[in-house]
């Protein structure tokens, strides 16, 4: 992080995806800072290059132009292997449908992560345990994803996001697979996360019930960042 506080910075990126013959440019020239400790929500219109984005901050991806500097070091020069231990160590992902293991128990989901450290088993249940006490499902820790609402299993999802303590959250539409009630809940763990234990947290979202959360809000649309909704 540099001493201004910013923790990620996105300068002059573009990304141009290849089809056959066609050039496909999905950001242009994208300039982008987020401080340390922001809630930082990310709206714009199908196939405006959220994801895209949420990807190249997250390390999932390469920008095809521009830097991409996250707590100071800069991702799109590492490699591949680097990369993945950058990843495991420093971004947590929250997915829309959760992504979680059908054959696995909660707790069992939520190590995943944990599996890629050096740390010993009994650490390991440790790390398990407080994340899930403070997504409140200490009580379902022994239960499969079938057996929990959408609600759980986002939560489920959440405390996995959060168990390795990283630098940054990075979800990518949250609660758009939820109902309103379960989509409130999941909102207001994302602002306790930020506002009670400084979580720096990146939400992609269609929704502005849900962007309304978020201590700021940019807009994508064309490849290219506003402070304002595009008409």
């Amino acid at each position: 992080m540099n001493a201004n506080g910013i923790l990620v910075r996105v300068d002059g990126v573009e990304k141009v995806f290849h089809r056959g013959s066609e050039d496909i440019h999905v950001l242009r020239d994208l300039h982008l800072e987020v401080p340390a400790g922001e809630f930082l929500a990310l709206m714009g219109p199908s196939g405006s290059g959220k994801s895209t984005l949420l990807n190249l901050i997250g390390g999932l991806d390469r920008p095809s132009r521009g830097t991409v500097t996250v707590g100071g070091e800069r991702t799109d020069q590492m490699s591949d292997r680097h990369l993945a231990g950058w990843r495991a160590r420093h971004i947590g992902f929250v997915f829309q449908l959760y992504n979680l293991l059908p054959v696995l128990t909660a707790e069992r989901n939520v190590e995943l992560p944990l599996l890629l450290t050096h740390l010993s088993r009994a650490e390991r249940r440790k790390h398990v345990e407080t994340a899930l006490a403070v997504v409140a499902l200490s009580h379902r820790s022994n239960h499969y994803p079938r057996t929990l609402s959408g609600g759980e299993q986002q939560r489920v999802g959440i405390a996995r996001a959060i168990v390795t303590d990283p630098t940054l959250l990075l979800c990518d539409e949250p609660t758009g697979d939820l109902d309103r009630k379960s989509g409130d809940e999941i909102l207001n763990l994302l602002q306790a996360l930020n506002r009670q234990h400084g979580k720096t947290v990146i939400m992609v979202t269609h929704d502005p019930h849900a962007s309304a959360r978020a201590s700021r809000t940019v807009y994508l649309n064309k490849g290219q960042l506003s402070d304002r909704p595009v008409d």
